[in-house]
């Protein structure tokens, strides 16, 4: 089987990675779609035609979710036709910003969460554990099982901090290079705020006081057969742990059962792999023999819970450069992710229920 391009940490320098990040929206067609904006502006009442064009940051009541105060809780459908003309005002005319990661937060909030939510509340089920172990503010960094063939696990890891965080935080996930060279997925996965799976990237991120999701499993955890179903792959050399003890943010371990069995992994082809230039082409019960309703995931029940955070504030900066240190705290953040994964199996009742 041909081997992933997955850039470890700190192994990417930043000369290789220009023209990669997304700047400020462009504003300059305002004036040429001027026309589009008065009609949209004239449809909706004036106190949304004058709002910001990115929302302040909102918790989980107030993230579109229709509690008290959202469109969805308290005007109708004028009030959300109104919400919903200017938001398309402000896509056509350019008035919206992302930052220098491609991170567009009102898109994320407004569609992208509103699209996943059905999969996660309905489909999945998810039941999330812990999540006030997540600090209210400042940095953080979330070390997360990986598994499930398709990495849908890294999307519900994302709705559940987005909807059920006290302080509505988002968490803004690493992934390998090959996520950001497919042409659809590229600018989805940087919209909804992910980044190279670099220490340079990470570090930075942290500094900003942003919480950083990390499966440092990679390809070697989504991409195990079905009969190694829960059992973590290495960590690799514990650049995550390193990242962490220089930004001093602490570690929450994350593990997350359910999406071992949305695609029961029986076989691996590694022709085809090769030839597609992928790191694995999965064989399951019902792909490809099924056509496209082999991708369709089974709707297995999830659980998500956060564990204890590990602090890396009271170290000394030297203990970065440390490798016996970086070991010991990466073995007891992946013991901790692996005995919550047992501990978790054993009170499912069911995969389903």
């Amino acid at each position: 089987m041909a081997d992933a391009k997955v850039i470890p940490f700190g192994e990417e320098p930043r000369a290789k990675r220009k023209g990669k990040r997304v700047g400020r929206a462009r504003t300059d067609r305002t004036s040429a779609l001027a026309p589009v904006g008065r009609v949209l502006t004239q449809a909706a009442p004036e106190e949304d035609a004058e709002a910001p064009a990115v929302p302040a940051q909102a918790g989980p009541a107030e993230s579109g979710r229709g509690g008290a105060g959202t469109p969805e809780g308290d005007g109708g459908w004028d009030r959300k036709l109104a919400h919903g003309l200017n938001f398309l005002r402000r896509r056509i005319t350019g008035e919206y910003e992302v930052d220098d990661f491609g991170y567009d937060q009102e898109l994320t909030d407004q569609v992208v969460m509103s699209a996943l939510r059905p999969l996660y509340e309905k489909y999945f089920r998810v039941e999330v554990k812990g999540v006030e172990n997540i600090p209210d503010k400042g940095a953080a960094l979330i070390v997360a099982n990986h598994s499930g063939t398709l990495p849908v696990d890294g999307l519900m890891l994302q709705v559940a901090v987005h909807d059920h965080h006290p302080a509505g935080r988002h968490i803004r996930m690493l992934a390998a290079d090959l996520v950001f060279v497919l042409p659809v997925v590229n600018e989805i996965a940087r919209k909804l705020g992910h980044t190279l799976a670099c220490a340079e990237d990470a570090q930075e991120l942290l500094e900003r006081g942003e919480v950083v999701g990390v499966m440092p499993e990679g390809f070697k955890g989504i991409g195990k057969p079905f009969s190694e179903r829960y059992k973590l792959q290495r960590f690799g050399r514990g650049g995550f742990v390193q990242t962490a003890l220089r930004a001093g943010a602490p570690i929450v371990p994350c593990s997350i059962v359910g999406a071992e069995e949305i695609f029961p992994m029986v076989g691996n082809s590694r022709t085809l792999a090769r030839l597609l230039g992928i790191p694995y082409f999965p064989l399951t019960p019902t792909f490809p023999w099924l056509g496209p309703l082999g991708v369709v995931p089974l709707p297995t029940k999830w659980t998500i819970q956060f564990g204890e955070p590990i602090p890396t504030d009271g170290y000394p900066p030297e203990a970065a450069d440390d490798p016996m240190l970086m070991f010991n705290l990466t073995d007891q953040v992946r013991e901790t992710i692996q005995h919550t994964l047992y501990k978790l199996l054993v009170q499912r009742r069911s995969v389903f229920f």
